[in-house]
């Protein structure tokens, strides 16, 4: 369950980050509304982590929710506001993608 709420928060994680790109695009009311979200989206991220840390170490759990978070944030760049896509992107986006992983199996 801790697992399941770590990648929930690592989710929302991707969201702050994505409301924080849209606000900096926007202007008037619309750029708080998108603050309001960054926030919420801030707090439900880090409430997540607090209860993963309840039973995963907090070595493992904040490094596999930062990473959830710096891939989500690579592919909403790319598909989202049209980011550069090249091989050494990709490649390191993969070697962090292949790290979470490898860190969720080794993890107790």
């Amino acid at each position: 369950m801790n697992w399941f709420l770590l990648i929930l928060g690592g989710l929302f994680e991707v969201g702050f980050a994505f409301c924080l790109g849209k606000a900096k695009v926007s202007s008037g009311n619309t750029t708080a509304m998108w603050l309001a979200g960054f926030l919420i989206s801030l707090s439900i991220s880090m409430f997540l982590l607090y209860k993963a840390t309840q039973t995963l170490p907090i070595g493992t759990a904040y490094a596999v929710w930062t990473g959830i978070g710096a891939v989500g944030t690579v592919l909403l760049g790319i598909f989202i506001f049209k980011e550069p896509v090249h091989f050494w992107r990709i490649f390191f986006l993969s070697t962090l993608i292949i790290s979470i992983i490898g860190l969720k199996f080794v993890s107790e």
